[in-house]
């Protein structure tokens, strides 16, 4: 559930509290439990779940509330994660089969890593990322090198914030987190040993258009037989061969 508030005194306030109130593995949630998670008087919140049905933002089964169908929609319209998918998701598929293992493309947002894309097969390993889902950048391979890639702003406010620890791999010390972000902007990638679940690891690449750092591409293994130091340079090539496509989309639109 989304820590974001919102103003809850307004009608768009009280729907946007709905729609954050939604984690990644709810199927479907009962208005008793969504009442608890956005604090809206049980009346009101009857009304407005009602409304969000009419317009197929949220449907109604026998279990309670889930998202509905319209938000799939309105989110695939979103120009830039959509054309940063159909590029990179070619790329992403090439990697899986290599090397069947999990492949992943996230996007920063805030202080955390946001993946818009996973492609894992039957063997893939049990990683805690969900597509659409969220993780802290300090103990993911994704979301260290995007922050190493990121401004110095960014940088200090991540810095300065709790590191939580998720296993007894995850780095938690500001000194030591700044020399990996550090090393990773000066060689362009970034390793994940078991730091946001046990047993999983993980390499990862930025994604550049242009100039800028868009988002980064990850393959991930269980800790028992996947080296990331051994799929570096493929990891490396996707990104660098997705980039390589966005800077083109870019100058085709602009002359156009």
């Amino acid at each position: 559930m989304s820590d974001q508030e919102f103003d809850r005194t307004t009608v768009l306030g009280k729907v946007m509290s709905v729609l954050h109130a939604f984690t990644v593995d709810d199927s479907a949630v009962s208005l008793a439990e969504l009442c608890r998670r956005t604090s809206i008087p049980k009346g009101t919140l009857h009304r407005v779940l009602a409304d969000m049905v009419a317009v197929r933002m949220l449907d109604r089964t026998d279990a309670g509330y889930r998202l509905g169908g319209s938000l799939f929609e309105l989110g695939m319209r979103a120009s830039v994660e959509r054309s940063l998918l159909e590029v990179a998701i070619p790329f992403m598929e090439d990697l899986y089969v290599r090397t069947h293992e999990t492949v992943h493309l996230g996007v920063l947002d805030g202080t955390e890593v946001v993946y818009l894309s996973k492609i894992g097969g039957h063997r893939q390993a049990s990683a805690p990322s969900r597509i659409g889902g969220r993780m802290p950048v300090h103990c993911t391979a994704i979301g260290k090198v995007l922050v190493a890639h990121a401004d110095s702003a960014l940088q200090e406010q991540v810095l300065a914030a709790p590191l939580p620890r998720y296993t007894p791999r995850t780095v938690i010390l500001p000194g030591s987190l700044r020399t990996q972000l550090d090393r990773i902007a000066a060689e362009g990638v970034a390793y994940e040993y078991e730091e946001s679940a046990t047993g999983i690891v993980c390499v990862a690449a930025p994604v550049r258009d242009g100039e800028n750092v868009v988002a980064a591409i990850s393959m991930t293994g269980p800790s028992h037989r996947f080296r990331p130091e051994a799929h570096t340079s493929s990891v490396r090539a996707a990104a660098e061969g997705i980039g390589v496509t966005l800077a083109r989309r870019s100058r085709l639109l602009a002359d156009s």
